[in-house]
């Protein structure tokens, strides 16, 4: 294999969490709607001895007539293949549906619903795990549409004002609707509540063992992004188990660089003593 062969395959497994870096991070900007847009992330894999289960997108693309950036934190467990596909896959599921403009916030429920279950069909190379998602659709600089399942969040800025615009998906608060479904919610192994014994999230995409007494159903929040909105933080539990909402938007509204903004973040849980995997993303509106 040639030199560069070796770098761009290196570049490649670094990126899907099988490189020696503990660190990933990255930046973009876009001018919508005459407003100027940038995002950073930065990624830091934890303490566990596994490899780096957290993915992120960010990018900005056009779509039709639209300008849209698309943000997203995919955060994993038993493996890495779960969020690798979500990456790769959901927000292509989430465009293609034809009533995505007009009935946006059903077309992203039928699109997570519809993404799971080609994961749950193509476990046998995807593996036993699965993943939590938070995604975020910038259209045209004036409106965010954030869906999630499971426990990573976002977390929108106004007026200096945290405002969360997701849902953590506990089964302590949706253990009527896993017991329902024939399954249970118990403290045992552990520390926490999970499903069966074995999951600390109510929702997430594959888990096929899990599958019956999970959902994969997201909950979708629409927020104008006006004058007074000054940015977004998505981030894996890795940040928001151990940084309250209002301490995050405190700790990056004097940093003007998105990126900067992200790295700081991660940096502040781990100095908290954050030992999982943390994912951050940025996006600021100037």
């Amino acid at each position: 294999m040639t030199g560069t062969g070796r770098e761009i395959l290196h570049k490649m497994k670094a990126k899907a969490g099988f490189g020696t870096s503990t660190s990933d991070t990255g930046k973009g900007k876009c001018k919508m709607s005459g407003r100027r847009v940038t995002h950073g992330y930065h990624l830091v894999k934890g303490k566990a001895n596994h490899e780096m289960e957290d993915y992120v997108v960010a990018e900005f693309k056009k779509v039709r007539d639209k300008e849209l950036g698309l943000f997203a934190i995919f955060d994993g467990h038993l493996g890495h293949d779960v969020p690798d596909y979500l990456k790769s896959h959901l927000f292509d599921n989430i465009l293609d549906e034809p009533d995505f403009w007009t009935e946006t916030e059903d077309a992203i429920k039928r699109a997570y619903r519809m993404t799971d279950n080609k994961i749950l069909e193509k476990s046998v190379d995807l593996g036993r795990g699965g993943s939590t998602a938070v995604t975020a659709i910038l259209i045209n600089g004036t409106k965010l549409v954030v869906a999630n399942v499971g426990d990573s969040r976002a977390v929108i800025s106004k007026n200096g004002v945290a405002k969360q615009l997701s849902i953590d998906h506990d089964p302590r608060t949706e253990k009527q609707n896993i017991e329902s479904r024939g399954g249970f919610v118990s403290n045992l192994p552990g520390d926490v509540p999970r499903v069966d014994g074995q999951l600390a999230v109510a929702r997430a995409f594959g888990d096929k063992s899990l599958k019956g007494h999970l959902s994969s159903e997201p909950d979708v929040f629409v927020e104008d992004v006006d004058d007074g909105t000054e940015f977004v933080i998505l981030a894996s539990d890795g940040l928001w188990k151990v940084m309250p909402n209002q301490d995050a938007v405190d700790a990056i509204k004097q940093i003007k660089d998105a990126q900067s903004a992200a790295k700081h973040l991660t940096e502040e849980a781990v100095s908290r003593k954050s030992k999982d995997d943390i994912s951050c993303i940025v996006v600021k509106f100037n």
